[in-house]
């Protein structure tokens, strides 16, 4: 990972370990997407494109030579940026352990949720993710006392299509709060009943707009991972360390009818 930089950064082995350790907590409850999908690599900073396995003729020939270009799904980078006081970082090699690391806190939320959208919601014309084409859900007050039944008829759905499970419900942060919190009439804990009729979990996903049912039998949404989720070096100053977390990936549908987002 030289491209990173962090040899030049003045910051010690120590720090480096804190520095990585908080952005792994932060990272890995708000990455839910990477949970429903599945993931291939990390295959390196130099993995530019994922094979999609097709090709598309070229017009032009040489006489009797025909010739075919190989499709591929180029990879996207994120990068988020963040300061950190080289006197904080001094104060943890000293052994503190209230050292202020809110800038990466922010850094991994936003880079989460930007993965999170890219892979439900797509990025322009360099992603299409699960629920692209899907109508967003109302900003109405969730009722959650539906969700049963509407999850009940999303597996409906997917099992007349052909698509197996265990299944999975997507949430994003209101509706899994929604979710979490409620209680059914018979004094049965919510979650517990959707995963029970799911057969699989109710998953948090930063980023997510509504509530999708995905299948989890796999070979239907492939994440191809780069360079995973690392912190680099960008500059410095007699005060601050400039950082950021930086990734690359490509995401691909490959059985679009294997999700389904609920209806408002």
């Amino acid at each position: 990972m030289n491209h990173l930089l962090r040899s030049l950064a003045p910051i010690s082995e120590s720090g480096w370990k804190l520095l990585d350790g908080e952005a792994r907590d932060r990272l890995t409850p708000a990455l839910g997407a990477r949970k429903l999908v599945d993931f291939s690599g990390p295959h390196g900073w130099e993995h530019s494109a994922t094979n999609l396995g097709r090709v598309r003729p070229l017009e032009q020939g040489a006489g009797a030579v025909s010739a075919l270009q190989r499709r591929v799904l180029p990879l996207i980078e994120l990068r988020a940026g963040f300061s950190l006081s080289r006197s904080e970082l001094r104060d943890a090699d000293r052994g503190a352990d209230d050292v202020d690391l809110s800038a990466l806190d922010t850094a991994a939320h936003e880079i989460a949720l930007a993965e999170g959208a890219a892979v439900f919601h797509g990025w322009g014309d360099a992603i299409s993710g699960i629920a692209t084409g899907s109508t967003p859900e109302s900003a109405d007050p969730v009722d959650v006392d539906t969700y049963p039944d509407r999850v009940a008829g999303a597996l409906q759905s997917l099992l007349a299509s052909g698509i197996g499970g265990p299944y999975a419900l997507a949430l994003d942060s209101e509706r899994f709060r929604h979710v979490i919190a409620a209680v059914e009439r018979v004094g049965y804990p919510l979650r517990e009943h959707l995963e029970k009729i799911l057969d699989g979990p109710v998953v948090w996903v930063p980023g997510l707009s509504g509530a999708t049912v995905v299948s989890l039998r796999g070979g239907d949404f492939i994440f191809d991972s780069g360079q995973d989720l690392a912190i680099g070096y960008d500059s410095h100053d007699a005060d601050h360390v400039h950082l950021y977390l930086q990734e690359s990936f490509s995401f691909h549908v490959a059985t679009p009818e294997a999700a389904v987002t609920l209806g408002s």
